[in-house]
């Protein structure tokens, strides 16, 4: 998702070496399993005259960095050199959809976020051959539907993400914070589970410690900003509340207006407004602003991306750095429900070597433990278990943990989602968050705007 794009620099610090051969990676995370592009790309490379293969990536994000650090060994292993074109995030939609609907076949192989399927299918190339068994087993089936459109797999996971609860574990386990919400509320002070316990907390943690008229610290956030990681918050509450399917029905006619989402709007709401226990700039605050106030001690509790713990934890980074906690994430009436935020490599149909580009993506999969160790997450199940055996990544059982929930889902694909994103839904958020409008209103203009985009 594109909350990554503002972040790599600072989560990519420190990040690994290349790992040295496929069957090098320990335990069964990087064994292959991967499907047999490699006959037919030996068959490929001797035909090549230009032995070298263009991989489109967004600028500093885990996906140039494990391009980067491989490049060396694929050409080792194929004689392919790996041309490597960076671009801003929103740039790497921009020159494929153009490359698409040029059809130039500029670039092999990109990476892409999940958003960019609707608009793209056309123009990618199947994978269902490279969806073998094994490569089916250790992917998340969410992850496996999200790069599906019209029944063929257009995109190879690299690797997923999704909401968790970050919380300062200095303040839960402080036997005087455990006695006096017990007090307050009659139940034990622990990391919320349910929307209830999560507005008891938020407020309980919310405090001028100072008693000069400021608050202090914040039991949470609330994002309002004009972009996507807006929408993925209230949607992943609207989930919670039960919406299934997400956005429209089968009709494609907005579904936006009914129960579910109109709560989670208002659950939003309220923490704001009515508890106050978020910080009043909510329309300015999305995962950074909120990750940078997490990390300077002014909010007890984030919602967070997965990936956000590994940085959470590092004293460079953070002022809470050891004192931080993870669980998954909370659930409404309907449970626990987020939506995810996975990458994907895909094979323009215009590529004019996809054996090739096949092969890089096969090779790519077998890396995926490089992902793990260059942003905290991965796609693979062999990894995630691998990896979260250990402290440092002890978010990873949380983050399976709602990745598995029975009301996560992947946002509808829309050939014009980005549309009804930015004129409908970040729209309505806004308007309820700021008490312009209620909750019911404004989603009642944003399914109006939805099916008048989407011509019904």
């Amino acid at each position: 998702m594109k909350v990554q794009g503002k972040l790599w620099s600072g989560i990519l610090a420190g990040c690994m070496v290349l790992s040295t051969v496929l069957a090098g990676c320990s335990s069964n995370a990087g064994k292959s399993e991967a499907p047999k592009a490699a006959e037919s790309a030996k068959s490929d490379t001797a035909k090549s005259s230009g032995k070298s293969l263009t991989v489109l990536v967004e600028g500093g994000s885990p996906a140039n960095t494990v391009a980067t650090q491989t490049a060396e060994e694929f050409k080792q292993k194929t004689g392919y050199e790996v041309k490597i074109e960076t671009v801003p995030y929103i740039g790497v939609y921009d020159k494929l959809n153009a490359d698409i609907r040029a059809n130039k076949g500029s670039y092999d192989v990109a990476t892409i976020d999940i958003l960019w399927f609707p608009a793209l299918a056309k123009g990618l190339t199947s994978m269902d051959d490279l969806m073998s068994d094994n490569v089916k087993k250790d992917l998340f089936p969410s992850l496996i539907d999200g790069g599906t459109v019209d029944g063929k797999v257009l995109g190879m996971p690299v690797w997923t993400n999704s909401k968790v609860l970050l919380y300062r574990s200095d303040l839960f386990n402080d036997p005087k914070e455990q006695e006096a919400f017990k007090a307050k509320y009659g139940y034990d002070l622990k990391p919320p589970a349910t929307w209830q316990q999560y507005r008891d907390v938020a407020k309980f943690f919310t405090r001028d410690t100072n008693n000069d008229g400021v608050m202090d610290i914040y039991g949470t956030s609330v994002f309002g900003m004009n972009n996507g990681d807006s929408v993925a918050s209230w949607l992943d509450h609207a989930a919670q509340a039960g919406a299934k399917p997400l956005v429209v029905g089968k009709d494609n006619k907005a579904l936006v207006n009914t129960e579910p989402y109109v709560k989670a709007l208002d659950f939003l709401t309220t923490i704001l407004n009515k508890d106050k226990s978020a910080p009043p700039g909510a329309l300015n605050m999305a995962s950074s602003e909120t990750s940078e106030m997490f990390w300077n001690g002014k909010l007890a509790m984030m919602l967070a991306w997965g990936h956000f713990f590994v940085p959470s934890n590092d004293p460079a980074k953070s002022k809470v750095a050891g004192k931080v906690g993870v669980a998954p994430m909370i659930g409404g009436d309907a449970g626990i429900g987020v939506v995810p935020g996975p990458w994907y490599q895909v094979i323009p149909d215009a590529s004019k070597q996809k054996d090739i580009a096949k092969q890089y993506v096969q090779f790519i999969y077998e890396k995926n433990e490089l992902f793990m160790k260059a942003l905290g997450v991965a796609a693979r199940k062999s990894v995630f278990e691998k990896y979260g055996k250990q402290p440092e990544y002890a978010h990873l059982n949380a983050l399976q943990a709602t990745l598995e929930a029975p009301q996560t889902q992947n946002r509808p694909i829309l050939a014009r989602w980005n549309q009804i994103e930015s004129e409908a839904l970040v729209t309505a958020i806004q308007a309820a968050l700021s008490g312009k409008e209620s909750p019911q209103s404004a989603l009642t203009k944003a399914a109006a705007t939805i099916n008048e985009i989407q011509g019904k």
